[in-house]
């Protein structure tokens, strides 16, 4: 079921998906409503498979679940990340690093997902105390 919604764009972020749109012969809304799943799919900690995700690492190790709490982003894929988004914040960044930085966000965003959920999994089971607010 679709729920309507309306959106203000800022005018690159428009101009940038309607370009796409007509790129690819596809209805604006269409190309929006991919976009926002795609970026919210991998990461979202209330996707409809979150039950299996949490299962999963249940049926983990000790050692695993610690692993994973400690999970990090590559040392130059962090890297370029830090370059990619000072780049950013000063409006150098090209329309060619654009993706770059925004699959490097999924990454990272995606890593963030896991290492909170074996965190949580880490304390409850005792195995570390909760982190200090």
């Amino acid at each position: 079921m679709n729920k309507p919604i309306t959106l203000n764009l800022p005018e690159d972020v428009y101009n940038r998906a309607n370009s796409l749109a007509q790129l690819i012969s596809r209805d604006l809304a269409d190309v929006l409503i991919e976009a926002i799943s795609l970026s919210l799919s991998s990461t979202s900690p209330f996707s409809e498979n979150d039950s299996n995700k949490t299962e999963s690492i249940k049926s983990l190790s000790d050692s695993e679940v610690l692993a994973l709490s400690e999970l990090q982003m590559e040392s130059e894929q962090d890297l370029r990340l830090s370059q990619l988004l000072l780049k950013q914040q000063a409006n150098t960044l090209s329309e060619t690093e654009r993706p770059e930085l925004w699959i490097l966000m999924q990454i990272y965003q995606t890593l963030l997902v896991k290492k909170a959920a074996a965190l949580r999994e880490a304390v409850s089971r005792g195995l570390r105390e909760p982190l200090e607010a």
